[in-house]
């Protein structure tokens, strides 16, 4: 895509907005590819299925043009927030605060003022106490 930009000398209005338009609808179909792999893996009846879709990608009408298709082809639900609540990563971040007070993986405030902050927090737990998600380096590490 990059290389397809800088090859274009003096670029057209038309030329960006059809490169970012070209990039939009590639990232929409990569991110219904992979989605459709990891619906691919969960066992649900035919209309059990449900996918949530939230934060920004939610508020791209392109990519949820996507996931509706891919949802009733596999005979899912798309559940996702209207928009207004889809752009705010501020109220992301309270409501995983909330969870995890509700939760109860909130230390107590000396060691919670002494913590380092995180990008990503885990919300869920295991029954057995460990973290739930994770890859090489744990759970969003």
């Amino acid at each position: 895509m990059r290389e397809a930009a800088e090859s274009i000398n003096n670029p057209t209005g038309q030329d960006i907005a059809d490169i970012a338009a070209s990039f939009q609808a590639a990232a929409a179909r990569h991110l219904a590819q992979r989605t459709e792999k990891a619906m691919a893996m969960i066992f649900a009846a035919p209309g059990e299925g449900r996918l949530v879709a939230a934060g920004g990608v939610a508020a791209n009408c392109t990519v949820k043009k996507m996931l509706q298709q891919l949802c009733a082809a596999n005979s899912w639900s798309l559940i996702v927030p209207p928009p207004k609540y889809c752009t705010d990563n501020g109220a992301m971040i309270a409501w995983a605060g909330a969870e995890r007070l509700a939760a109860g993986l909130i230390p107590p405030q000396s060691e919670a003022l002494a913590m380092a902050p995180r990008a990503r927090w885990p919300l869920a737990v295991h029954e057995d106490g460990g973290k739930l998600g994770g890859g090489r380096k744990g759970p969003k590490a």
